[in-house]
């Protein structure tokens, strides 16, 4: 057998573990500590808001077979979310996808009301609002008034402080977070994430309802985008980092596609919208810290007007009609200037730097997150990475491809990022404890 023929090989074999690792990693992760609490029964749920992600979250519901009253303020927004759900399984029949029946049985199982009382037969309500924190506990306030004794109040927050709504409710036993997925009809991933109060039956109950709506679930407890935005937050701020430093958004979108990403981070900006949380980011602007660094490209380019896909322009350019993302010689030109402006003597960048720093960051998260007991297991990182967004399935999830790396590989790298990069590279304890005995996150 030749050197090539052993190479691939060996490729193959270690993808065929890759994923068997994630297969079991999916089982591992409906194993939670709950001792003998059972789930509560749910026969009727109710969603609260009916944009996008409500409607998607009825739509769930109702495909596992549970009648939903999706409930919102306004007229125009119940009627404009239930003609959304109609076009959605439309679109499924005419595709195929779905049987006519089956479609007419399932809307059926969803009524709209504007009448926030309606929850009152519910055994769970879901909201689904945006992410305002006095706007969720207002409504969690009108739901402790009108759900019924022992219904289960969830909370779609993708990073709130779920104790913070809690605490104003009479109940915040039965408060849980419920971190549903857009488009929440199609996405496997459900993060359940336990409050201080949360009682042991409610988690119970999220995660069976996330197995009868044919979903992942993964148990995560409070802290700053639980486990999933955690690490996103990381390997969005370093690929931003990189182009900042050197690089030009499409390489560093062709090294992580290169990677196994079906995706580069700057073509999904442009297909959700660079302006996404652009408010939310503005008002943080005026208390971060002043002692690490920032990136603000992309709010300029809001501010520029380059959204993306929808105005024909962003991190790359569009034509008419086209989703095909071309490299725009304006835009390259912006980066060019921000980087002088700030100071920063523009480099040549490897395909292997761009992955490092894009991957391990997230690494280095994810320790955190073991350590403080965020995530149960360092496997239930990997579903959520593999399940939720889009790392490639075959390198394992970013704990799984640290431990394959090894860890003391790992620290080395991340402790000269620190060196050169500072406060976002401060290597995790745990990361440093299990490189120096030879550990794996794996035996955890």
């Amino acid at each position: 057998m030749n050197a090539a023929n052993e190479l691939n090989q060996h490729e193959a074999a270690a993808r065929e573990a890759a994923l068997a690792h994630v297969k079991a990693a999916e089982q591992a992760a409906a194993q939670i500590p709950v001792g003998n609490a059972m789930p509560r029964h749910i026969a009727h749920a109710a969603v609260i808001g009916a944009g996008t992600m409500g409607g998607g979250i009825a739509m769930a519901l109702a495909a596992a077979g549970i009648p939903v009253t999706l409930i919102d303020a306004s007229d125009e927004g119940l009627t404009r979310g239930l003609a959304r759900i109609r076009d959605n399984y439309e679109s499924s029949v005419k595709r195929g996808k779905l049987d006519a029946a089956v479609r007419d049985e399932r809307l059926a199982r969803i009524a709209g009301s504007l009448a926030i009382a309606d929850v009152r037969h519910a055994d769970i309500v879901i909201e689904a609002v945006f992410e305002d924190l006095e706007l969720k506990q207002r409504i969690f306030r009108e739901l402790d008034a009108h759900a019924k004794p022992g219904a289960v109040l969830a909370t779609n927050t993708s990073g709130l402080d779920i104790d913070a709504i809690a605490a104003v409710t009479q109940r915040p036993a039965d408060v849980v977070g419920a971190h549903f997925f857009s488009p929440a009809h199609v996405m496997r991933l459900l993060e359940v994430v336990r409050a201080a109060q949360t009682a042991d039956d409610v988690i119970a109950t999220l995660m069976d309802l996330g197995r009868r709506m044919g979903k992942v679930s993964v148990l995560a407890r409070i802290y700053p985008g639980f486990i999933g935005n955690a690490l996103f937050r990381n390997y969005n701020r370093e690929a931003h980092f990189l182009v900042e430093d050197g690089a030009l958004p499409h390489e560093v979108d062709a090294a992580l596609k290169d990677f196994g990403y079906a995706m580069g981070i700057f073509a999904v900006h442009d297909m959700a919208g660079n302006d996404v949380g652009y408010q939310t980011r503005k008002a943080q602007m005026a208390t971060r810290p002043t002692d690490r660094r920032w990136n603000d490209l992309i709010m300029k380019l809001v501010e520029l007007g380059r959204l993306g896909q929808k105005s024909g322009k962003g991190w790359y350019r569009y034509e008419p009609g086209s989703r095909e993302p071309l490299r725009d010689a304006e835009l390259e030109r912006f980066i060019v200037e921000e980087s002088a402006r700030l100071g920063i003597a523009r480099r040549r960048i490897s395909p292997e730097e761009i992955v490092k720093r894009c991957v391990y960051g997230m690494i280095n998260e994810g320790a955190k997150l073991l350590e403080q007991g965020v995530a149960l297991r360092a496997s239930d990182i990997d579903v959520v990475y593999v399940t939720g967004y889009g790392f490639p399935a075959h390198r394992g999830g970013p704990m799984y491809y640290a431990d394959q790396i090894g860890l003391a590989n790992v620290y080395r790298d991340v402790k000269r990022l620190y060196d050169d990069y500072g406060y976002w590279w401060k290597p995790a304890p745990l990361l440093e404890q299990l490189a120096a005995t030879n550990g794996r996150f794996a035996d955890l």
